[in-house]
């Protein structure tokens, strides 16, 4: 893994997740990102903006992998 991160509470929603990552400067930009169809969780793409992704969820973003704790 080249990365993880610790999320709070059950969830963590997509675009909240790239914002945290430091990888969207804002929402309207974490929503594009997703849209554009690079990223993938699990293995599969992953075109839900408010997707709640979960502890052991392998999200996947060009070639920046990271794993949920």
């Amino acid at each position: 893994m080249d990365h993880q991160f610790q999320i709070e509470g059950p969830f963590i929603e997509l675009i909240g997740l790239i914002k945290a990552l430091g990888i969207a400067q804002n929402g309207g930009h974490a929503k594009a990102i997703v849209e554009q169809g690079i990223v993938y969780r699990n293995g599969e793409r992953e075109l839900r903006k408010r997707a709640k992704l979960v502890r052991g969820d392998i999200i996947q973003i060009e070639a920046l992998k990271i794993q949920l704790q």
